[in-house]
């Protein structure tokens, strides 16, 4: 796919250029001619049924998995290059730290491979504000899921990622705690694209939503306007099954 160096221009500026891509697995197609742009600064929520292509679209994203076709960019850069793992910051659905490491030993091996600036002081920060202070000096394998997800959320973000990329990141956090990430992610200077099944997470962490059924999109628009649709006695919930339901 070639572009004009308009285009090109224009997509070094922004977080992400996804531009008619397509995945597949055998005969299954995962991911169908999607197209998505963000902005520095925009949070972006992607819903979508199980099965829709959220995960693979995300790894794509992430550099993890290439495309089939279709062109993807970060800040003008390939995925998979180290210009764009710069800038990224990435959380899986399942992720797992180095089990043989101590809560604090994981982020220091990590932030020194992503070159954290201010190392030791920037753990202390994640440490302290993700209350994990307790547990510094434990394995993995002996946090409950929830302080394992708390220790994984810190590593995809030790080194200040511009762009963070996040497959339902809240997974295993108790109330208290998830609204700790939330005014943790509030007070970053990043642009996102969380991945997730749970709108009222979508609610509170984007202002922009992006519905993908069978790995194509079939809705992309603010917060407000699917809270407008919600009107008349029907639920967001309601409005968003309805769409999905209505893909031809």
């Amino acid at each position: 796919m070639e572009f004009s160096d308009t285009e090109l221009a224009t997509e070094a500026q922004i977080p992400l250029s996804f531009r008619n891509v397509t995945k597949s697995y055998g005969k299954n197609i995962a991911v169908n001619g999607l197209n998505i742009e963000i902005k520095n600064g925009e949070k972006v929520a992607l819903l979508g049924e199980n099965g829709a292509g959220k995960s693979t679209t995300l790894k794509i994203i992430s550099g993890l998995m290439r495309p089939d076709a279709g062109s993807v960019r970060i800040y003008g850069h390939l995925p998979s290059s180290i210009s764009a793992k710069k800038h990224i910051g990435y959380l899986p659905e399942d992720p797992s730290p180095y089990l043989n490491l101590s809560v604090r030993e994981n982020l220091e091996y990590i932030g020194a491979i992503r070159q954290a600036r201010n190392l030791e002081s920037r753990i202390d920060d994640l440490i302290y504000n993700l209350q994990l202070k307790n547990y510094e000096k434990q394995k993995p394998l002996s946090l409950s899921r929830g302080n394992r997800q708390k220790l994984c959320l810190a590593l995809s973000i030790i080194h200040e990622p511009s762009f963070c990329v996040m497959d339902e990141p809240l997974n295993y956090l108790d109330i208290p705690t998830q609204e700790i990430i939330f005014q943790y992610f509030e007070n970053m200077n990043s642009s996102f694209i969380i991945s997730t099944h749970i709108l009222s997470i979508a609610r509170r962490l984007t202002e922009r939503i992006i519905i993908i059924s069978s790995g194509a999109k079939i809705w992309d628009g603010k917060l407000a306007e699917l809270e407008e649709m919600g009107k008349n006695g029907k639920t967001m919930e309601n409005v968003l099954s309805e769409l999905m339901k209505n893909v031809s």
